[in-house]
């Protein structure tokens, strides 16, 4: 067995950033600016052959049905409960319900959006078999968990597979650093931290990857994006492809759990 592996994910849900921002949108362009994002981002996933884990709203899956049940064929698809900005405990298990009525496989993963932190034994009441809530570094304004494991861990029983951060400095690896940084830094780092851990977990947004220049966020989350995203994300996925097994978090956990 490699003893490298890359778990790519993906935020599928709608594209409700701008109204952080007090940026109108309405919700049926935040559920079409999704869909046209992971479309462009499918397209690509199927070119390089890298399965990934797509962290779904219920809300978003409803829309979308058939494209959901056709990418189950090939991904991982996990929760990110019912809807992106709207959240009650019960939706930890309406959606997990819901997305496997639509796709007809197992859902045992969840990532909270904006990884909002919840108790762990709601999730483990849900049913859910991990938790891909944590990052753990500081951001200032959102969260401080450098006190918290860089790898996998058990939390309360749950099993939490955190996002990846550079060793040492703990600088984080996740998307926004993918779209601001130069290729070669972001690579790395990456790097560095796939050697010391094993194991990189690396989480974007299909929204990213389609043009959202016209809603007026703060640039660093909205440039690049388009086809000069796509083109650094297809780069990406080559070379992660040369150092490591590219698997879905599911099948990750198998590993860890025998």
């Amino acid at each position: 067995m490699p003893s490298r592996y890359a778990l790519i994910s993906f935020d599928v849900e709608e594209y409700d950033m701008p109204l952080e921002y007090n940026v109108p949108i309405t919700p049926q362009q935040q559920l079409t600016v999704g869909k046209a994002g992971l479309d462009a981002v499918l397209e690509v996933l199927t070119t390089v052959q890298v399965p990934t884990t797509l962290f779904t709203t219920a809300h978003f899956a409803n829309h979308y049905a058939a494209t959901m049940q056709q990418a189950a064929m090939q991904h991982e698809i996990a929760s990110h409960t019912y809807y992106h900005s709207n959240y009650i405990t019960e939706h930890l298990l309406s959606s997990k319900l819901a997305l496997q009525a639509i796709t007809g496989t197992p859902v045992t993963g969840l990532r909270m959006p904006r990884l909002k932190q919840i108790p762990m034994q709601h999730v483990i009441a849900a049913g859910y078999g991990y938790d891909a809530s944590i990052n753990p570094t500081w951001l200032p304004g959102r969260y401080n968990h450098l006190h918290l494991p860089r790898t996998h861990y058990m939390q309360h029983g749950m099993l939490r597979i955190p996002a990846s951060v550079s060793p040492l400095v703990r600088f984080p690896l996740f998307w926004l650093s993918f779209k601001n940084l130069p290729f070669t830094l972001y690579y790395h780092m990456l790097l560095a931290a796939l050697r010391k851990d094993g194991v990189v977990s690396l989480y974007f947004h299909p929204w990213e990857f389609t043009a959202i220049q016209q809603y007026a966020t703060p640039k660093y989350t909205r440039n690049p994006c388009g086809q000069q995203l796509l083109h650094k994300l297809h780069m990406l996925l080559h070379k992660l492809k040369q150092d490591a097994e590219c698997i879905t978090m599911c099948n990750y956990t198998q590993h860890i759990t025998k």
